[in-house]
């Protein structure tokens, strides 16, 4: 995904640009260890991640309340200043509602309209409700399902969500919380290695069983400057852990990966997942995990082609590991040398920054997707009118229309399924886009702070308004998680009644360039910005001889006859935007309809 930072200065302020789908690194940079916000002064975030991230825990720690304004119509917004005018970007805070009113004294305004402003909102103490206390902080989410069983339950897929707190029980049936993967249940850890973007290590510490925690622990991260200072100093009271980072060369690429391996006395697990390694991502979000079988240690004296699996997992994973020159990656890859992968059933499906050609080319972004989906997926008959379902938590820089990158080259990657498989005409070929609206974020479990997750730009969407014909989200009575705001990618290609699956992709990856590549040089070269990871599922890999997956309608229900069905992960089919709703955009107000917890949306 492209990405850009400078500053802008409108009617709603000083506003960070950025097209990123996690924030280019100098917009990841902490000013300083403390904030002024309003009248008040919090501690600014020892992880920020992004701006939007940063703006989220300024929001958790000093909330300000909504108050109508009695027998007053809203001032109508400005809108922000931009290279194109007139495309008609509506700034409404919600699909019910009138357009924004003026925003609080904080952000600059004309010095007529402060007084109104003024009387409209005021500044509360923080709330309790949206941030966890100390204690709550480290919890696993209540669940009756013992993990033991919840892993077997995953049977043959190994795709599992994440434990969400604040739903029932029952919606949490077949989750995962980080303390339930790193459980002794799971295997009696030797040592691990952890990928990840963004990361707080007393967090990540703590969810080690206690018997775990001065185990040698790799950190491989793309931190820089103040940002890799900062890691660097939490790290230091930990004398087990040590700190890997990862060679950003590409401006504006970022470390998106998120992966660990564990190593144990019994044998060698990975897990491949779409969670930064911080409380929130845990918490009230949903995210992806595969979980691999436990893998055993080979005997001695095996051939160097033992443990391959029938996805060639193994030799990806190791060659996905060298791309890092990493002295201290070479040392998991001889760790993972001495183990038997055979039993793996997914194709691994990674980037790495650089540029490629020749052969180079097809082994990573979406010309790896490409490559394994024609040789490997199967021939099904009308499978070219099959839509594509896309879902992920930010979005890039696309062009300015839909044949510029996302019909064209990853379009192409995408409906690709076998050798013999025609392609019918782009506009014949459905693409649904599932991203969170702004009434998804307002009314989700943690409220407007939910959207510090979701860093797409004000200045990304203008540029692109073509792309929100795409738009879909979760149906409304999505089993109980619909308020848990999705932070998972996936990617899919379903039949048109939606019964049946021809293949299914959870990955770091979001709906950008610099995350899945572009062509360049006539297209003899793939260019990529970042590091992503994620792992296909496709039918002949799991002895699905008539070329798809059954769809399990409904993921949350226990039953018999759903065994062997792929649980995707929200109801089907999505629900195409309304004509009044509008994508989530981190960067703009949204002050004319409180959220979850009574509050609004005032980035600073």
């Amino acid at each position: 995904m492209s990405r850009s930072s400078g500053s802008q200065q409108s009617s709603y302020g000083k506003w960070t640009l950025s097209s990123s789908d996690e924030e280019s690194e100098d917009s990841k940079k902490p000013s300083s260890s403390l904030s002024v916000n309003r009248d008040r002064v919090v501690p600014a975030p020892q992880f920020p991640c992004s701006e939007a991230r940063k703006e989220s825990y300024k929001r958790k720690s000093n909330p300000v309340k909504f108050e109508e304004m009695a027998g007053k119509e809203p001032s109508p917004a400005k809108k922000p200043k931009s290279d194109k005018e007139g495309i008609g970007w509506c700034l409404s805070s919600s699909e019910e509602e009138p357009e924004p009113k003026k925003e609080p004294k904080k952000v600059k305004e004309p010095s007529s309209q402060k007084p109104e402003v003024q009387r409209v909102y005021k500044s509360r103490s923080p709330t309790p409700t949206p941030t966890p206390t100390t204690n709550e902080k480290h919890k696993t989410p209540s669940d009756s399902q013992d993990p033991w069983d919840v892993l077997q339950a995953g049977e043959p897929f190994r795709f599992y969500l994440t434990k969400v707190t604040g739903i029932k029980p029952k919606y949490n049936a077949g989750a995962l919380h980080i303390k339930d993967i790193l459980s002794p249940l799971f295997g009696t850890l030797v040592s691990s290695v952890q990928f990840n973007y963004c990361i707080n290590i007393p967090w990540l510490v703590k969810q080690y069983p206690e018997e775990f925690r001065n185990k040698p622990l790799l950190i491989v991260h793309g931190e820089k400057q103040e940002s890799k200072a900062r890691l660097h100093e939490e790290a230091h009271p930990y004398e087990n852990i040590r700190l890997c980072q990862a060679r950003l060369d590409m401006a504006f690429g970022t470390h998106h990966t998120k992966m660990m391996i564990l190593l144990y006395e019994e044998g060698l697990r990975v897990v491949i997942h779409t969670s930064n390694l911080i409380h929130d991502d845990w918490h009230q979000k949903t995210q992806g995990i595969w979980l691999s079988p436990l893998y055993p240690k080979l005997p001695e004296g095996s051939s160097s082609l033992a443990g391959e699996s029938i996805t060639n997992f193994r030799s990806d994973l190791m060659a996905y590991l060298a791309a890092y020159n990493s002295p201290s990656l070479r040392e998991w890859i001889d760790i993972i040398k001495q183990h038997d992968l055979s039993e793996t059933r997914v194709y691994l499906i990674g980037s790495t920054p650089g540029r490629y050609q020749g052969h180079d080319k097809e082994k990573w972004g979406h010309l790896r997707l490409r490559k394994v989906l024609r040789e490997k997926g199967g021939l099904i008959s009308g499978v070219e009118s099959w839509p594509v379902i896309g879902q992920f938590s930010s979005i890039g820089s696309m062009g300015t229309d839909h044949t510029k990158w996302l019909h064209s080259e990853f379009g192409e990657s995408l409906k690709s399924l076998g050798k013999g498989v025609k392609t019918l005409p782009k506009a014949e070929n459905p693409l649904q886009l599932i991203y969170p609206s702004v009434n998804n974020v307002r009314t989700s479990l943690e409220g407007y702070p939910a959207g510090g997750s979701l860093p797409y730009s004000i200045q990304t969407a203008q540029k692109q308004p073509w792309l929100h014909s795409y738009f879909h989200k979760w149906k409304a009575e999505t089993s109980g998680r619909s308020r848990a705001i999705p932070h998972i990618k996936t990617y899919m290609r379903l039949s048109p009644d939606y019964r049946e699956l021809a293949w299914f992709l959870v990955t770091s990856a979001n709906l950008s360039k610099a995350a899945w590549g572009s062509l360049e040089k006539s297209g003899a070269q793939l260019f990529i910005r970042s590091y992503e990871l994620g792992v296909l599922f496709l039918p002949s890999a799991f002895g699905f001889d008539n070329g798809t997956f059954q769809v399990k309608v409904n993921v949350y229900a226990n039953n018999e006859d759903s065994k062997g069905t792929f649980p995707v992960p929200y109801d089907l089919p999505p629900e195409r935007y309304t004509g009044k709703e509008r994508p989530w955009v981190w960067n703009i107000p949204y002050v004319n309809a409180p959220d979850s917890h009574g509050n609004i949306w005032c980035p600073s």
